[in-house]
């Protein structure tokens, strides 16, 4: 939905719902989000490869010439900090000294240094320490951990395919939540819940596209976007999951097409804890083809907190439904 410099007709952004059916009078979709199909959908995902890599954060949290940023992924330290030209570096978080959080540690000219006894480290192995490969993708930062991962180790993360470079609006959202990341995929595997759980956000959606097998593996929705009172914005978007803790919304048809909402599970605890913890690190990528939309990318600092506060609204809802599964899961429960 363009401007005029294109050849396209304008039309407004925003929409005038028509008066619907109150929250209750919608049509129920429990006959719909079948257990099996979407079990079926979340299987599929944990049999992809990941590589080993797992999401740490945005790459705007780890800045040349700021202090190390620390994150624990499978029950393993991790720190992360760049060189004075912007490379990233990772690995352990645990000082081979004696111990020492590196996390909590300074960047001196790029070179990390311990603040217990100063032992420095360029990036390379060092007095036993040992570094992770890294990869920044412009809007994430991933590291590989084959010990956690266990699976046969890539050379680079299965990065989702995004708006072009410099012409999308991104923020990334980190929320903690007391479950596995399989709860967490599987919450965005079950489109169904959208009007239901969220009518503050969603309204009037339809799964017009159920997965048919590996070969076409994606939930296709019609959806409108709610704005304020009955003003929307309604789109068409699929959910596809290319690896095991990564499930993708991507807006393929109406406002802000080729927009995606990156939805990434990293493990923070060990496997088998008995209180596992996960990071839900979701990264929003919005673009569009309008030519006022360059206004949008020169306010992108202040967009990116009210970005996050409407991911944070949605996450509340979430994480609670993605801690119900695991502890009804973890104690025999689980209705599916």
């Amino acid at each position: 939905m363009s401007g005029r410099g294109n050849g396209k007709r304008w039309s407004p952004p925003l929409r005038r719902r028509a008066s619907g059916p109150h929250w209750a009078a919608q049509p129920p979709t429990w006959r719909q989000a079948r257990p099996a199909l979407i079990a079926d959908a979340l299987k599929r995902a944990s049999a992809r490869p990941s590589g080993n890599w797992f999401v740490v954060g945005a790459s705007r949290n780890v800045r040349a010439g700021d202090r190390p940023y620390g994150r624990t992924v499978g029950g393993v330290e991790v720190v992360l900090w760049r060189s004075e030209d912007g490379e990233p570096h990772a690995g352990e978080g645990i000082c081979p000294h004696l111990g020492a959080p590196l996390r909590d540690s300074r960047v001196v000219c790029g070179t990390l240094v311990c603040h217990w006894h100063g032992l420095a480290l360029d990036g390379s192995a060092s007095a036993g320490w040992r570094p992770f490969p890294v990869h920044d993708d412009g809007v994430l930062v991933w590291v590989r951990l084959d010990e956690v991962g266990g699976e046969e180790p890539g050379e680079r993360p299965v990065v989702p395919a995004r708006p072009v470079t410099g012409r999308g609006v991104d923020a990334v959202f980190t929320a903690v939540g007391r479950c596995e990341p399989q709860d967490v995929v599987a919450n965005r595997l079950d489109p169904w819940h959208g009007s239901w759980f969220h009518p503050y956000s969603f309204v009037d959606l339809s799964v017009v596209r159920e997965p048919q097998g590996d070969e076409d593996d994606a939930f296709v929705v019609d959806v409108s976007f709610r704005v304020a009172g009955r003003l929307v914005v309604p789109v068409r978007a699929e959910f596809t999951a290319p690896e095991p803790r990564t499930v993708v919304m991507r807006i393929t048809d109406g406002e802000g097409a080729t927009s995606v909402v990156e939805t990434h599970a990293t493990p923070l605890t060990g496997p088998d804890h008995e209180r596992p913890r996960t990071a839900v690190v979701e990264a929003v990528v919005a673009a569009s083809d309008r030519p006022g939309f360059a206004v949008a990318r020169a306010a992108a600092p202040v967009l990116r907190p009210l970005m996050r506060r409407t991911a944070g609204r949605l996450w509340r809802d979430d994480l609670a439904y993605a801690e119900r599964r695991w502890t009804l899961r973890s104690t025999g429960r689980f209705p599916g």
